[in-house]
This record gives structure tokens, C-alpha cells and sequence, in this order.
């Protein structure tokens, strides 16, 4: 995925991650990619891809177990 430089690149990504929730690239109960690695698939910050990831969390596609990640919500 190409991402617009130009413009906050956060938004892109969740939009990324969204399609493929919708897509049923993961499956619901399942341990979604943590941030080091979706900032090192879409080469961004962590912190871009941790904003993405919130934005999902607070949609409730995603929910966070402490000390254990994320997870696809059902």
C-alpha cells in the first residue's frame, strides 16, 4: 500500500487495516499484529501505527487483553 506523505498517514493506515478486517484477513478471537510489526509493514512510526490501532480499539474492532495484545473482537 502506498501511503499520501502529504497528508496524516495514521488514518490511511486504519483505513488499510479496516479493509482487511472486513476483508476476514483476521479471523474474530485472534491475536491482531502488534505495532512494531504493522510500523514495520506500512514503514511508519510506532506511534502511527499505535494511533491507527486505537482508532480501531475505540470502533470495537479490536480489544486489548493487558500484557497479552491485541485481539479481533467477534
Amino acid at each position: 500500500m502506498e501511503l499520501d506523505r502529504s497528508v496524516p498517514v495514521w488514518p490511511q493506515v486504519a483505513g488499510e487495516l479496516r479493509r482487511r478486517l472486513d476483508a476476514g484477513r483476521y479471523e474474530p478471537g485472534s491475536r491482531f499484529p502488534g505495532t512494531v510489526a504493522l510500523a514495520a509493514e506500512f514503514d511508519v512510526s510506532q506511534s502511527t501505527a499505535q494511533k491507527a490501532v486505537v482508532a480501531l480499539r475505540q470502533e470495537g474492532r479490536l480489544y486489548t487483553v493487558l500484557g497479552q495484545g491485541s485481539f479481533v473482537s467477534r
